[in-house]
C-alpha cells in the first residue's frame, strides 16, 4: 500500500508510535511497530457490555455509540467498529427490515425489493443524509470519533459490497440463479449498489472513520470463476471510487473458506483483507502480497467464545508466530468474524493482551 493513500492518518516511520490509532496506522503502513495491534470485530457484543438489547443498539444512535464506548472502556482494544448488521444499505434502498426479537439481529422481511429491471429504475439516488438508518449510523460514528478518534482506530463499516447487497435486494436463492441465467440483470443491480456503497463510505469518511470496511460473503459462495467474472469487477470499481474520494484504507471481508479466491481478493485494490478462521493464515501470507494488510483470524465461536482463556492466548500467539514466520509485514490480530454475544470477558482480555 502506498502510504500517501492515507497520508492524513498514517504516522511517518520517524515518528514514535503513541496510542492505538498510531499503532494500527503503523501496521497498515508496513512499519516496524512495538507490538501487533489487536482488535476483535465487536458489534452486538458491545450492546451486551453496555446492557442494551440488540434492538436498542440497532435503532438508537446514542445507545449504539454508548455501547461502543463502554466496550472500549472495559477492554481497551486498539480498534473499535461502527456497524449494526448487514442490512443497513439494503434498508436504505427500500428493503423492509426487522428482527424476530429484541436480541436478534435485523434481517430482510417480505418480498424481494427488486424483482424486475423496472424495479432497478425506481431506486432513488443514494442519499446517506436521509435514507434508512444511514443518518443513525453516521450520528453514532460521529459520537464515537469525538470521544475516541484521537487515540483509537475507528473502522466504519459501509455495509455490503455490490454482490452481497444485490443478494439482499433480490434474495440469496434468486441471485444465485440470476448469476447464471441473467448476468446483465445482476450487473444492472450491482451498478446501483456501487453508487450506494460509495456514497455511504464517503459519508463515513467525512464523519471521521479511519478505515472503511465492507463485506461480500455471498460472493464467496459462487466459486472462483464466477467470483472473478461477476463480483470482483464491481468490488474493484467500488474500492477505487472510495479510495479516490476519501484517501482512506479500504477493507474487504469475505467469510468462510475464501482461500481459493484469496489471490483474486488481493487484486481488488483493497488495502486490507479480513480473513475468517477457515483460511489458513500461513497460506494467506504466501498468497497475499506484502503491500496488503491481513486482518484476522481467530475462530469467534470455538476459540474466543468456548475455549479457556489460556487456550485463547495460545491461539492468538500461534497466529502472531505464523505471520512472523511468514515475514508478512502488515498484520492486525482480530477475530475471523463477529464476536459471539456469549464470549466470556476473560477470553477477550486474554486475546487483547496476548503479547503481555
Amino acid at each position: 500500500m502506498n502510504e500517501a493513500t492515507y497520508s492524513t492518518r498514517a504516522c511517518s516511520s520517524a515518528t514514535p508510535l503513541a496510542g492505538s490509532r498510531a499503532l494500527v496506522n503503523g501496521a497498515l503502513a508496513g512499519q516496524s511497530v512495538p507490538r501487533t495491534p489487536v482488535g476483535a470485530l465487536a458489534v452486538h457484543y458491545c450492546a451486551a457490555v453496555a446492557g442494551h438489547t440488540i434492538r436498542q443498539y440497532t435503532l438508537q444512535a446514542r445507545l449504539l455509540a454508548e455501547s461502543v464506548l463502554r466496550y472500549y472502556e472495559r477492554f481497551k482494544p486498539d480498534v473499535v467498529w461502527i456497524s449494526a448488521d448487514t442490512w443497513v444499505s439494503a434498508q436504505a434502498m427500500g428493503v423492509t427490515v426487522d428482527a424476530m426479537g429484541d436480541d436478534q439481529p435485523f434481517s430482510g422481511l417480505g418480498p424481494p425489493r427488486i424483482q424486475s429491471a423496472h424495479d432497478i429504475d425506481l431506486l432513488p439516488a443514494a442519499d446517506p443524509g436521509s435514507q434508512g438508518r444511514y443518518p443513525l449510523m453516521l450520528d453514532a460514528l460521529t459520537r464515537v470519533v469525538q470521544q475516541l478518534g484521537r487515540d483509537v482506530f475507528v473502522v466504519g463499516c459501509f455495509d455490503q459490497y455490490p454482490f452481497s447487497l444485490a443478494a439482499a435486494l433480490v434474495g440469496i436463492n434468486e441471485i444465485m440463479i440470476k448469476v447464471i441465467e441473467d448476468p446483465p440483470f445482476v450487473a444492472a443491480i450491482m451498478e446501483r449498489c456501487v453508487e450506494y456503497g460509495a456514497a455511504y463510505a464517503r459519508a463515513m469518511s467525512d464523519a471521521g472513520a479511519d478505515m472503511l470496511s465492507g463485506g461480500d460473503s455471498p460472493a464467496g459462495l459462487i466459486g472462483p470463476r464466477l467470483y472473478r467474472e461477476t463480483a470482483l469487477p464491481f468490488e474493484r470499481r467500488l474500492i477505487a471510487q472510495i479510495k479516490a474520494a476519501t484517501r482512506k484504507p479500504v477493507s474487504l471481508h469475505i467469510c468462510g473458506r475464501a482461500l481459493p479466491i484469496l489471490a483474486d481478493m488481493a487484486s481488488s485494490g483493497a488495502d486490507v483483507l479480513e480473513v475468517d478462521h477457515h483460511v489458513d493464515l500461513a497460506q494467506a501470507c504466501c498468497l497475499v502480497g506484502p503491500e496488503i494488510t491481513l486482518w484476522g483470524n481467530l475462530d469467534p465461536v470455538s476459540v474466543l467464545a468456548r475455549a479457556s482463556a489460556g487456550a485463547v492466548r495460545d491461539h492468538a500467539r500461534h497466529a502472531l508466530a505464523t505471520v512472523k514466520a511468514s515475514a508478512h509485514p502488515r498484520f492486525v490480530l482480530s477475530s475471523g468474524c463477529t464476536l459471539a454475544m456469549e464470549t466470556p470477558p476473560e477470553n477477550l482480555d486474554a486475546f487483547l493482551r496476548c503479547e503481555q
